[in-house]
């Protein structure tokens, strides 16, 4: 059964995109820790971060380096954080969350954005990716 990022992938569930290419996809969480809260995934739907081949391995941070540093040029943050859990879906995703404090990493603090907020935000980092 086809998890909900392979359904977004296919374009079967809407999302707001930074960007993509052949192989990835980064998109903004719909549950985001903070604003720009963004997540990096495969196209092919691995489970676990560890079973990905180590090509695919390297290209996935490589990408998700990319998409951090186009985050931290349109947001105002201190850093740009990464986390790796897997629990939620199925599917290898990486967490690039811009952090202000360390509540913005802890998963428990959550902020609302309005569907206009999430548009404004994938527009103006999907601008700074290179």
């Amino acid at each position: 059964m086809a998890t909900i990022f392979t359904k977004i992938i296919n374009g079967e569930i809407p999302c707001y995109k930074i960007t993509e290419d052949d192989n990835f996809l980064a998109f903004l969480d719909i549950n985001p820790n903070a604003k720009g809260h963004t997540l990096c995934i495969p196209k092919k739907e691995v489970d676990k971060l560890l079973d990905l081949d180590e090509d695919t391995y390297g290209a996935l941070m490589a990408f998700s380096r990319r998409v951090g540093l186009a985050l931290q040029k349109t947001l105002d943050c201190k850093r740009v954080g990464m986390s790796v859990i897997g629990l939620e879906v199925p599917h290898v995703h990486v967490h690039l969350i811009p952090l202000t404090t360390m509540k913005d990493a802890t998963f428990q603090h959550k902020v609302s954005l309005s569907p206009e907020e999430f548009k404004d935000i994938a527009a103006c980092v999907s601008a700074k990716f290179e």
